[in-house]
């Protein structure tokens, strides 16, 4: 199984939590692998070419940044990744 690398970036409003938590969701009903990360270090995020949090990386790509998607839409996102 393709264990994923995620990363969900924000200071810790109440989106990128939601988000975070959807995440969780998502893998656990895809039963998928994936390490979670919550980054909250502005540099770090920065970093990554976001201007808008939260955001959604997976395996070093920004997927979704400046919201939080549906859960069918974050569930596509999440799918698609492990197919790789």
């Amino acid at each position: 199984m393709i264990s994923l690398d995620i990363k969900v970036l924000g200071a810790g409003c109440a989106n990128c939590i939601k988000l975070e938590q959807m995440v969780f969701d998502v893998l656990a009903e895809q039963n998928l692998d994936a390490s979670v990360t919550h980054v909250t270090d502005f540099k770090e995020i920065m970093s990554f070419g976001v201007m808008s949090t939260p955001a959604l990386v997976i395996d070093g790509q920004v997927k979704l940044s400046g919201g939080v998607p549906s859960k069918a839409k974050l569930t596509e996102v999440i799918t698609e990744a492990a197919k790789g």
